[in-house]
């Protein structure tokens, strides 16, 4: 059973990489022995148990991933890198924030921990990037994540198989290695594959939270109290959101995958989960000063994610 997380990942042609990671990531994207797409979240998974049961706990790994998601769109690949070891970093380093020193020991002797730290900041104090191109978020989708996509780039897989009227591949034609494609490949873990994966072009998700934006602002305003509180979405996520994305080469990709959050949703919910149109309503009645329409669009959401997030503390 995959971790109960969603990932929002930014693939860049591999054209923009730099020598010779653009050689390297052309012949891997060519391998057969690389994680194929309805594998890999199963890799990554499988390799953050092992580090886990060690003994003690392995923050991170001794050296990168080098490994990456791939998506091909005619002669163009698109990578995006794991990066586990800076990935792992970064979740120690926040983990470690917003736990008591008491709390984070009894997940990682301090030994160790210390140890990690300080490898980190020697990794920080060569120059190299700390752009991740991975977001990941437990137990629920940030409203701010369904702003960049439409409810057309929307692609499902249940048992194997596309959903019956999920929109396939050809409602995206930008990336045909979409969701549907798992089900070729097979499945993921010893269950059928089950899958639920937005995918749009970089152009039209900076578009779009360029456009929802102002919006927010004047609507809603700069504060976030998350999705169990007031306001529902705020102008400070979407910014944060969108200096990430403007990081990366305009010509990527932006995938939503909802990850292992499938295994707390059945085929229903997945099949009537309009999040993305949703958010999308809500904008609009907003822009349009249609207060009640946009209201009754966050209860829909509300509904739909707080019993989700709600089993983050269920004993």
């Amino acid at each position: 059973m995959f971790p109960y997380a969603a990932y929002l990942r930014v693939y860049e042609p591999v054209t923009a990489f730099p020598e010779p990671a653009r050689t390297l990531w052309t012949a891997y994207a060519d391998s057969r022995r690389r994680p194929r797409r309805a594998h890999a979240l199963g890799a990554e998974h499988a390799e953050a148990a092992r580090r886990l049961v060690a003994a003690p706990p392995e923050v991170a790994p001794d050296r990168e991933s080098r490994h990456a998601y791939v998506r091909r769109d005619g002669d163009m690949i698109y990578i995006s890198p794991w990066q586990t070891r800076l990935r792992c970093w970064l979740a120690f380093e926040r983990f470690r924030a917003e736990q008591s020193r008491a709390m984070a020991a009894a997940f990682v002797p301090p030994v160790a921990a210390e140890a990690a730290a300080a490898e980190f900041e020697r990794w920080k104090r060569s120059g190299r990037s700390l752009r991740p191109f991975i977001a990941s978020s437990n137990w629920h989708v940030p409203l701010a994540w369904f702003v960049p996509f439409t409810a057309g780039e929307r692609c499902l897989v249940l048992g194997g198989a596309a959903a019956p009227g999920a929109p396939g591949p050809a409602a995206a034609p930008q990336v045909p290695e979409a969701a549907a494609d798992l089900a070729r490949r097979g499945p993921a873990t010893t269950a059928p594959a089950r899958t639920l994966v937005y995918v749009t072009a970089m152009s039209e998700a900076r578009r779009r939270l360029s456009a929802a934006l102002p919006v927010v602002r004047a609507n809603v305003g700069e504060g976030d109290a998350g999705l169990g509180g007031s306001p529902p979405l705020a102008a400070g996520r979407l910014e944060e959101l969108g200096r990430w994305l403007a990081e990366f080469h305009p010509g990527g990709l932006v995938e939503l995958d909802y990850g292992g959050l499938v295994h707390l949703m059945d085929d229903r919910a997945l099949r009537s989960d309009e999040s993305v149109a949703e958010t999308a309503v809500a904008l609009a009645a907003m822009a349009r000063g249609e207060v009640e329409l946009a209201v009754a669009m966050y209860k829909r959401l509300l509904a739909r994610w707080r019993p989700v997030r709600a089993l983050e503390s269920a004993n």
